[in-house]
């Protein structure tokens, strides 16, 4: 147990977390509810991440390598080098992958062979959830952005090459808005002010756009004529949430969200799966890529329509769902309340009955279930950036599935993982890297484990 603590601790300082462990209280992975996991990654560089592999500053089916030969940024981002959010941007797309496939395969050669990673045919304006920071500058204007890296100065982003561009010109709307509004922009140092964040998300197949205002307080000025205003310009947008964050503090959003317009959540598809995405719901921000991620992670499985699958860390029942079309029953196992009761809603909307959720902390969960004698065929894992924890692998191996589809947002600690589960019966048999997050130094990799025969 103290090697592995060592080596946890390691890996924790060095890699930012890309969501917190088992979701933690914020939801699935990272749901941005806090984005407490993405804390600890931003405090080591003055900075913290969005959870989905891009760095914002402090506080803060598609074929193989099928890309195009292009440069991300192709000198079009004003804010690149400022920004620091994109560590990739200005190198061409065709080396990024090979910088990833070398980084994978140095990492992953211990456990075998490392398919050729797989990338995106256009690496450009991917991001389905945007967020910003509100500011002034020097000057007192408003301004809209992303923290700079290690330091508390935010940089005005308007033309982010991997943002979603009608969540870009949404928040460039509201910026105007809080001008003509007169809305006090929060100030940090002085914990003085309103309007703290924006986030908007849009579901790229159902085109339904949540917008997120976090504020200090409930109460938004002239809320009606406000809404009004920005659905005037943009009625596209579904819904209109109010996020209450009135604590100093790193994390984005607090833990009270009040409907101004609309259901309060969007709908989305993904792999033939519809989806309700809440305010503090985590779900992939690539959704070209996470499909092409999720269809190799059930592909891997080989599942024949008997088996039993757990799908831990499961959010709002995504992997499980998906993987749900071709087993016989899955548990779906979430920490986090609000995603539980989406998972739920998302079964039912797609009429699954081979389906459940249950709330709980997963390795916790699953311990009981090996003291009970209980087993499943197939377990799909796909836990936070700093990796899983001994309890959570140690209660996979007491049950002893046939085979564990593990899906890495970071090779470092799958690596450390991939160790401990060869120590205990297991033996790697496919790594698939998929470039989730063009333009930055993250990549995905799902890995397929097979049960030794004893």
């Amino acid at each position: 147990m103290g090697e592995y603590k060592k080596a946890v601790d390691k890996s924790f300082n060095k890699n930012s977390e890309r969501r917190p462990s088992n979701r933690g209280p914020a939801g699935r992975k990272s749901s941005d509810k806090g984005l407490a996991g993405r804390k600890a990654a931003g405090e080591k560089a003055g900075g913290w991440k969005t959870g989905d592999g891009r760095f914002t500053g402090r506080k803060t089916s598609d074929g193989k390598n099928n890309v195009k030969k292009q440069s991300v940024n192709g000198g079009g981002c004003s804010s690149a080098k400022k920004c620091g959010g994109c560590q990739y941007q200005s190198i061409p797309y065709e080396k990024q992958l090979r910088m990833k496939q070398k980084m994978v395969e140095e990492l992953l050669r211990p456990f075998g062979k490392v398919e050729k990673i797989i990338g995106m045919k256009d690496p450009k304006y991917y991001r389905n959830k945007v967020h910003h920071v509100f500011a002034r500058d020097q000057k007192g204007q408003i301004i809209a952005g992303n923290y700079q890296v290690n330091s508390h100065r935010v940089v005005p982003v308007s033309d982010c090459l991997i943002e979603d561009k009608k969540s870009q010109e949404i928040i460039e709307t509201i910026r105007q808005l809080a001008k003509s509004f007169k809305i006090r922009i929060y100030d940090e140092d002085t914990d003085y002010g309103l309007l703290r964040h924006v986030m908007v998300r849009r579901g790229f197949t159902s085109g339904e756009i949540m917008v997120i205002l976090v504020l200090r307080s409930p109460i938004l000025p002239s809320k009606n004529n406000f809404v009004k205003a920005l659905r005037e310009k943009h009625p596209e947008i579904t819904t209109i949430v109010i996020n209450v964050n009135d604590k100093r503090t790193n994390m984005v959003l607090g833990s009270r969200d009040i409907l101004l317009y609309g259901p309060g959540f969007i709908k989305d598809t993904l792999c033939g799966c519809t989806f309700r995405i809440s305010p503090q719901s985590f779900y992939q921000v690539n959704p070209v890529q996470t499909e092409v991620l999720y269809r190799k992670a059930v592909e891997y499985a080989e599942l024949n329509g008997k088996e039993t699958v757990i799908d831990a860390y499961c959010g709002i029942g995504t992997i499980g769902m998906i993987a749900a079309k071709h087993a016989g029953k899955v548990l779906g196992i979430e920490l986090n309340g609000d995603a539980v009761r989406d998972a739920c809603v998302n079964a039912r909307e797609n009429q699954m009955r081979n389906i459940q959720f249950e709330q709980g902390d997963a390795g916790d969960y699953m311990q009981e279930m090996a003291m009970m004698g209980e087993s499943a065929d197939v377990v799909f894992m796909d836990p936070p950036r700093s990796g899983s924890t001994e309890i959570f692998m140690e209660s996979v191996v007491k049950m002893g599935p046939k085979k564990v589809v593990y899906v890495s947002c970071n090779p470092e600690t799958l690596a450390r993982d991939l160790a401990y589960f060869a120590k205990h019966g297991y033996a790697v048999k496919k790594m698939q890297p998929v470039d989730m997050f063009p333009a930055t130094e993250h990549v995905e990799t799902v890995c397929l484990m097979s049960r030794k025969e004893k």
